[in-house]
């Protein structure tokens, strides 16, 4: 490997990734049960907001998904272009291999399309990262880039670090090269996604860039402080923070709506509506051991809790909502 990234294993790193990984095992715990496609939805909009809104595009939850359902919503050219692309990237998340260079540059086309004319393809001019005091970072030479990622993605690769460290440290090396004439910061954020999602796939489910949204300020921040100390160290302790955050987040609304709220007869319920969308209150009946009115008197609760919704009346079907 010819490529090592400047950075330094910290005691809070260290702790950061050992509680990360106890709050991913408890999740994972309940995955089965807990993580719904509804879930899935919610965090997925969370992230395309997230990550959109860090760059000036405040379309916002709603708009977006408005336009997943279909529907037209108000917005420049721009905006509704980026919100496009942003959806047909992430659509494609699970089927990025994070290893490889080439799915990063498709994924650059996707995001972009519509956007740049050079989509998909490495800057050929030279840049600057500007902040609130000047240009804060001057990027390598854009002859240099190629080069730069091919190392980068080689380190990947090969490297043993932990993934959670492994993925910051990516992050950040990319931010630093800057590859693209724009969307940098995206592409970015996506990726460190990937190769979090390769590490557990319940990753699918956390919604990391609505977090460093909510955070933009120490994002920037933390980015600037690891170029002024030459390796990606303060930037690494962030993401871990971030990424906690995150995962605590999706762990609390797990654990609120499907543990200590719900009776064990409502968890049977959820569950057999799960695996038959169409069950009947009779059915449910027989399965659970109580009265079909009882059955009702739960369902009754699990809507008014917003866990479960009963889509097209008595023909309908079942959706579980958490």
């Amino acid at each position: 490997m010819s490529y090592q990234p400047p950075f330094t294993i910290t005691s809070k790193m260290l702790n950061l990734v050992s509680e990360i990984t106890e709050a991913l095992t408890k999740i994972e715990s309940n995955q089965s049960t807990s993580i719904t496609p509804y879930l899935r939805k919610t965090n997925r909009i969370k992230t395309l907001a997230g990550t959109l809104e860090i760059e000036g595009n405040f379309l916002g939850e709603e708009k977006i998904t408005a336009i997943l359902d279909g529907k037209r919503v108000l917005g420049s050219v721009r905006e509704l272009a980026e919100v496009d692309g942003a959806i047909q990237a992430y659509e494609k998340f699970e089927e990025y291999n994070h290893n490889s260079l080439d799915d990063l540059l498709k994924a650059h086309e996707i995001l972009m399309n519509g956007i740049l004319t050079t989509a998909g393809s490495f800057r050929r001019v030279n840049v600057g990262v500007g902040s609130e005091s000047g240009v804060s970072h001057v990027a390598p030479p854009h002859e240099r880039v190629p080069e730069l990622m091919i190392d980068l993605f080689e380190w990947l690769k090969n490297s043993d670090d932990h993934p959670l460290i492994k993925s910051s440290v990516f992050h950040y090396e990319f931010e630093f090269i800057h590859p693209f004439s724009d969307g940098n910061g995206r592409i970015g954020r996506l990726w460190q996604s990937v190769i979090l999602y390769n590490y557990k796939s319940i990753f699918s489910s956390i919604a990391t860039e609505s977090i460093v949204r909510d955070y933009q300020d120490r994002y920037y921040k933390a980015l600037e402080d690891s170029g002024e100390l030459g390796e990606s160290t303060p930037f690494i302790e962030f993401m871990l923070e971030v990424i906690f955050e995150a995962i605590e987040k999706v762990g609390n609304k797990v654990g609120n709506k499907v543990g200590n709220d719900l009776t064990e007869n409502q968890m049977q319920i959820i569950q057999n509506m799960k695996e038959n969308s169409k069950i009947s209150a009779k059915k449910l009946s027989d399965i659970v051991g109580i009265s079909t009115r009882k059955i009702e008197e739960n369902i009754s609760k699990l809507k008014e809790m917003k866990i479960i919704d009963r889509v097209g009346g008595t023909r309908g079907y079942w959706e579980v909502l958490v």
